[in-house]
């Protein structure tokens, strides 16, 4: 179903880049603009993990360096990429007293893994195994190739829409005269839906995410139990985060919000993951 939901989410950004993009600024300015978007994003697909781990001052964790942080994620790591076939990822640090974790890279050969030092001190090693199980879960959902697709088809969508602000709009080569309700919608309701699918593609890689953590440990409560303190002590702890990167983390860090920042929100409502990590839960026999 999350699969399912992304294709129809991506599918509903392609169709409002091309038919609002034609529309507005003609063949020629939607083709300017996806390319654009596809040259700033493929810079950002390819480079940013370094930004993010340089962002966050992220230290590398190898038998050498952080040897006791080492011993700790090591071998919950390699039982993890064992069990769902991947390799294993280069370990990180973050010196940050709010718990959080994220992972980035292009793909699993060049995928890393980054947990703040507030998040090993909070979890017991069943929860810090749930937690790596979900950022193993979007590298192997491949996730940041999805969100970068969206941010190309949002970008373009956008830069679009400011192209129709700034020019009035493409003419229609054969009637030589642009579609003003068209280029109304695109200038306006374009690049805010744009925005809103791109988010909802974010939640929705969220959801996949947990699902595939829960069926790599064996059980959801590691999860559940981590979401749960993740939760709670990042209101207490709030961490200092860029918009550009808040939705690599597990959970938000930059705070909850009403009706309205929930659509906007890169993340799913922490007790919404908890009820559908439950309904994963296998009985047990009486």
């Amino acid at each position: 179903m999350n699969n399912a939901k992304t294709v129809l989410l991506l599918g509903l950004l392609s169709g409002l880049l091309l038919v609002g993009g034609e529309a507005v600024a003609g063949r020629d300015g939607l083709y300017m603009g996806l390319l654009l978007a596809i040259v700033m994003n493929f810079v950002s697909y390819f480079f940013s993990d370094r930004i993010a781990l340089a962002m966050y001052s992220a230290q590398p964790v190898t038998e050498t360096e952080n040897p006791g942080v080492y011993r700790r994620l090591a071998p919950l790591m390699r039982g993890l990429c064992q069990r769902m076939g991947l390799p294993m990822p280069k370990l990180w640090v973050i010196p940050e007293p709010s718990p959080n974790a994220f992972a980035t890279g292009r793909n699993p050969k060049h995928a890393s893994v980054a947990v703040t030092a507030g998040l090993l001190e909070l979890m017991d090693d069943r929860e810090l195994e749930g937690v790596l199980a979900h950022e193993l879960g979007h590298i192997r959902n491949r996730d940041i190739l999805i969100s970068t697709i969206a941010a190309t088809l949002a970008a373009a969508i956008t830069f679009i829409a400011r192209m129709a602000f700034w020019f009035g709009g493409a003419r229609d080569r054969e009637e030589n005269h642009g579609n003003a309700l068209a280029g109304l919608l695109m200038l306006i309701v374009a690049p805010i839906a744009a925005l809103l699918i791109q988010m909802a593609i974010s939640r929705t890689r969220e959801y996949a995410a947990d699902a595939t953590a829960a069926q790599a440990a064996g059980q959801p409560y590691g999860l559940m139990s981590a979401l749960k303190k993740l939760d709670a002590y990042a209101r207490r702890i709030p961490m200092e985060a860029s918009p550009a990167t808040a939705h690599m983390f597990i959970v938000m860090p930059l705070g909850g919000g009403g009706a309205l920042l929930k659509l906007f929100s890169t993340h799913p409502p922490i007790e919404e993951r908890v009820r559908r990590l439950a309904a994963l839960a296998v009985p047990r026999p009486i």
